[in-house]
């Protein structure tokens, strides 16, 4: 798998777009433009949904960016928070029905410490998806991403063409294998020392 990044003011207006899905936390986007808001953009959710409160002013281009940026910023923030073993089955389990209609059925998912060059792995004959804790503090959609591959394997073994065409049901995929990449990348660069205070 070395091709792999993974193994390897007045009242608001109000607007509805789509976001960039981040799996099953993906919710519906809800902008609300006022006039008395000046610069700050602010993003939280709401049920089932995320609202992002922008200043009236702002262009659509200038919305559709700080959408992605207040949705990434949030996906962040809850991923700090760890899920349990149990949480991630579920994650997993809710992942599979989402875009494997079920299929994909794990007998264990459960988070590792001894897997520092691989971010997940799966034995098909078990059922078995361990992921690296390494993972733990990254974006929602990257541990998304990274469930997903794991659970298509208990579909198709191998790294072949329907492999990847099950993968091309998670919109974020190429995102998430960037962002992979760019961490690897950012290991791999030479660690200058400190500068010492004179």
């Amino acid at each position: 798998m070395p091709a792999d990044p993974l193994h390897r003011a007045g009242s608001p207006q109000r607007s509805a777009t789509s976001p960039p899905s981040s799996g099953p936390a993906a919710t519906a986007v809800e902008v609300r433009r006022s006039a008395r808001r000046r610069r700050t953009v602010s993003a939280y959710r709401e049920g089932d949904r995320t609202v992002v409160l922008i200043p009236a002013r702002m262009s659509e281009a200038e919305e559709q960016r700080w959408v992605t940026v207040m949705l990434d910023k949030l996906a962040a923030q809850e991923s700090k928070r760890v899920l349990g073993d149990s949480e991630l089955a579920e994650r997993a389990r809710r992942l599979s029905e989402q875009f494997f209609d079920g299929r994909a059925r794990p007998t264990s998912v459960r988070w590792v410490t001894n897997q520092n060059t691989r971010w997940g792995s799966c034995t098909p004959s078990e059922g078995s998806i361990r992921l690296s804790h390494r993972l733990q503090g990254m974006p929602e959609y990257v541990v998304d991403y990274v469930l997903l591959h794991e659970l298509a394997h208990l579909l198709v073994p191998g790294h072949g063409p329907r492999f990847w065409q099950l993968l091309e049901a998670y919109p974020r995929t190429e995102r998430a294998r960037g962002y992979l990449e760019g961490v690897v990348a950012a290991d791999r660069l030479p660690h200058l020392p400190a500068a010492r205070e004179e």
